[in-house]
């Protein structure tokens, strides 16, 4: 509890110097200095929760807490007290990623406990660790700590990021690895009672071009098949692909949980943006598969350091699978909560050249239909304008049947551009909600998504679609302003 103070008291006195320019109006973020991935996301009690990596007394990355906030509906979310902080035995380095359950109307955090043996060597050992909390807000660490204190032999030293669910009575926990050849892998243990964990084998790795280890893995079911959600790293770019240093994406298949047998498919990419990783997932109480990823990604710029914070998280998502296999995501229906004002412009008009809605908010939510068959133009798209010279571009080539975004003239001058492919099938349906620092866009029905983070230094000028080389139908343009829900806070 000291510990948890002192990070109370700096992360108050952080707040008092911070600078609020690009301070984002609806998503999850720190109240100060740095933030990494989403842990622990779970419906405790009719509540949402969700922690986060934490470092309370920097803008950059150090010492792991755990960062903590709590919303009754997904979309108006409250700061809570730090929930872990490192320092003990068995994390005296961070307490590093991992995952809630409900157990017997406890909520038991379980993560991993990092500690340094060499830093300048880059040598130390990971274990897996469980605190536990009676209200949800106060959290006392096991004496039984660590509760897997070594992982297999064949592997390396990278062992980490626990995700536990209850299946037919039983505890399992997935866990992300490396073996002794650094190939990336997952995990997979059992427990009768979350303290006593069996292991059971390699649950899936690498084929040699998936990376040299696979970080926070969710293992779950969705649509009658098992998909296990990873962020790998040491994957090389191809084309398109894997453009970002790290990535998130999912193997589909199904699991046989007498033989611990997972049988799936090729790796997939999730979200196609700059700014997307760590993703996890929680099942709610309407039977929804939820995520949430770090809007952010390791090695990037990350200006607002100097304003003396850093990371944020994305909009919730829901996830479902469609019957080729394809997982689509799509903002939860709570979003809907945050609109304010509604405008919509030029419906059913055919636009050549360029469409300007004039507005100075940077708080939005847009959605464009195009249609597609009564369309001769070569690309479509939209743009978010700047005063001046800025803006962010999405835009669609009918030709090559690629979804771009381009922030390079908002806050990404050095590789700003990425690209999806997209079979936008007589529409193209664009779901774009804008925030001071961000965009996420969600193409035909979750399909194609991009996350990039973006740092506008002028004011807006509008939102503007556009069409080259041609003309194309708009069947729909709306654009909502949208709450700020740390306004005041």
């Amino acid at each position: 509890m000291e510990r948890i103070q002192q990070a109370e008291k700096a992360l108050k006195k952080a707040e008092e110097k911070m600078n609020k320019r690009y301070r984002l109006g609806y998503h999850i973020m720190p109240r100060a200095n740095w933030m990494n991935d989403p842990n622990g996301l779970i419906q405790y009690k009719g509540e949402y929760h969700v922690f986060y990596q934490h470092h309370p007394y920097d803008e950059n990355w150090g010492p792991m807490h755990w960062g903590h906030v709590k919303s009754k509906d997904l979309v108006h979310w409250e700061h809570q007290p730090v929930a872990l902080a490192p320092g003990d035995a068995f994390d005296e380095s961070g307490c590093f990623s991992g995952s809630a359950v409900d157990d017997n109307g406890r909520l038991a955090l379980i993560y991993t406990g990092h500690n340094m043996i060499d830093q300048e060597k880059d040598l130390f050992y990971q274990t897996q660790n469980i605190a536990v909390s009676q209200d949800g807000a106060v959290f006392e660490k096991l004496q039984e700590n660590p509760v897997i204190a070594e992982p297999p032999e064949d592997s390396a030293r990278h062992f980490r990021d626990p995700k536990v669910w209850k299946h037919r009575g039983s505890w399992y926990m997935v866990v992300g690895n490396s073996s002794k050849e650094n190939v990336g892998r997952v995990i997979l243990y059992r427990s009768p009672n979350l303290r006593d964990w069996e292991y059971a084998g390699v649950l899936a790795q690498s084929d040699g071009h998936l990376g040299y280890m696979w970080e926070c893995p969710d293992f779950f079911e969705l649509g009658g098949k098992h998909v296990l959600l990873i962020s790998p790293q040491g994957i090389e770019a191809d084309g398109d692909l894997y453009k970002n240093l790290f990535q998130t994406g999912y193997l589909i298949g199904d699991f046989d949980d007498e033989t611990n047998d997972f049988a799936h498919g090729a790796f997939t990419e999730l979200d196609h943006g700059h700014d997307f990783y760590a993703v996890q997932t929680l099942l709610d109480d309407k039977g929804r598969r939820i995520a949430i990823g770090w809007m952010e990604m390791w090695e990037s710029e990350m200006p607002t350091k100097a304003d003396g914070w850093c990371g944020a998280l994305t909009l919730p998502r829901e996830l479902t699978l469609r019957d080729d296999h394809k997982i689509l995501m799509n903002p939860v229906e709570e979003t809907k909560l945050l609109r304010k004002l509604e405008h919509r412009e030029c419906a059913n008009q055919s636009i050549s050249g360029s469409y300007l809605a004039k507005t100075a908010e940077d708080l939005l939510e847009v959605q464009v239909v195009y249609d597609l068959n009564d369309c001769s133009a070569e690309t479509v798209g939209f743009k978010i304008r700047g005063l001046e010279e800025e803006e962010t571009v999405i835009k669609y080539g009918l030709t090559d049947k690629k979804l771009t975004i381009d922030c390079t003239k908002m806050g990404k001058a050095q590789d700003g551009v990425r690209k999806a492919r997209l079979e936008a099938k007589g529409k193209l349906t664009l779901r774009i909600f804008i925030d001071r620092s961000s965009i996420e866009v969600f193409a035909n029905h979750g399909e194609t998504t991009m996350t990039s983070r973006i740092y506008p230094k002028e004011g807006r000028l509008g939102i503007e679609l556009f069409s080259e080389k041609g003309a194309v139908r708009v069947e729909e343009f709306t654009h909502w302003t949208l709450k700020d829900i740390w306004e005041g806070r």
